[in-house]
């Protein structure tokens, strides 16, 4: 008898974002266009950034990596969400519930270490402009991304590795629409100290160590910034990382919104509405922050808009042109 209560589970089943089947088609259809519009931002600005000289800047460069891992952290979630809200019974399989957390957790990861990396270049630029080319060196920049990839990666399979060696030996139901660490341990039937430690050693590593590297950069950079004489010179100052500082706010705020208060189910929903937002909306509005705030990446995409229409235009005179030729040659030939 106790070893048929402590059959493993092999599939994972979610209570999803939401039981009523009447929204469920319309939640469908706006987080359709939320990732469509994720996929279109993100790989745009990866390719504006690469093709674009002026900005192969240290800022830029971090910006490139941050919509990478964007795009990737959307996609680890979204489309699964997207087919359990139109799907009759959203399951996952044990190892696919593994894989998910495993890149979800190493994406997130990646992903505060690259906005904290980019507060210290922020940092660098406003606090030490003469120094700031020989302190953000092109070495240092692939460094830095490099550091954040390895770091997340490595937290991820340790976390992963401790999650998913508990066993799973009564319910399977995920009050969640993805596999989160702590509806994974409430489910556990076995000892989970060791793992919740692991996982907490980690998540508090990461994301609080790279919070207050942000907030410490910001604190020097506003005490410059209020430092400067002009008006002129603090807008200007304040414009170069106001859209990471927004960015960055909005991430953490839901974040923490969801994993630093006590478990209660009072907060089920509004837990899984601060989920939605960072998994899936934030992704989305960080590249439209950066182009819709940011004067230089505007004149890039208004330059490649301007060139891809007087493409069209072209295009459109050729194709009338040998339009009308063989117009005329078809004339010609009956005619004779």
């Amino acid at each position: 008898m106790d070893g048929i209560n402590k059959t493993q589970v092999r599939m994972f089943v979610f209570y999803g974002l939401t039981d009523n089947e009447e929204l469920a088609p319309f939640l469908f259809i706006v987080f359709l266009h939320v990732y469509m519009v994720t996929v279109v931002g993100n790989i745009g600005m990866i390719a504006v950034v690469h093709n674009s000289s002026n900005l192969h800047t240290p800022m830029y460069f971090f910006l490139s990596y941050l919509s990478l891992v964007d795009l990737l952290y959307s996609s680890v979630i979204t489309p699964k969400m997207l087919y359990d809200l139109i799907s009759m019974r959203k399951t996952i399989t044990f190892d696919g519930c593994a894989l998910q957390f495993f890149f979800f957790a190493a994406l997130a990861c990646t992903e505060v270490l690259l906005l904290s990396s980019m507060s210290y270049d922020r940092y660098a630029a406003i606090c030490h402009p003469l120094h700031y080319v020989s302190i953000m060196t092109k070495k240092k920049c692939w460094h830095l991304v490099f550091l954040a990839f390895s770091i997340g990666f490595t937290q991820s399979s340790m976390q992963t590795s401790c999650v998913f060696s508990l066993q799973f030996c009564g319910s399977n139901l995920i009050d969640h629409f993805y596999c989160d660490m702590p509806q994974l341990i409430k489910l556990s039937c076995s000892d989970t100290f060791s793992s919740v430690i692991v996982t907490v050693f980690f998540v508090v590593s990461c994301g609080m160590g790279s919070f207050i590297t942000i907030l410490i950069s910001y604190t020097f950079i506003i005490s410059s910034i209020l430092q400067i004489n002009s008006a002129e010179g603090r807008q200007k100052a304040f414009s170069t990382c106001s859209s990471h500082l927004m960015c960055a706010t909005i991430f953490y705020v839901s974040v923490f919104f969801t994993y630093l208060h006590s478990p209660s189910n009072v907060f089920a929903k509004q837990d899984k509405i601060a989920a939605v937002f960072y998994s899936a909306v934030t992704p989305m509005l960080n590249p439209l922050i950066y182009s819709l705030r940011n004067q230089e990446v505007k004149r890039v995409i208004r330059r490649a808009m301007h060139h891809f229409t007087n493409i069209d235009i072209i295009m459109l005179f050729i194709r009338d042109k040998v339009g009308v030729l063989l117009i005329m040659f078809k004339l010609q030939k009956t005619c004779r």
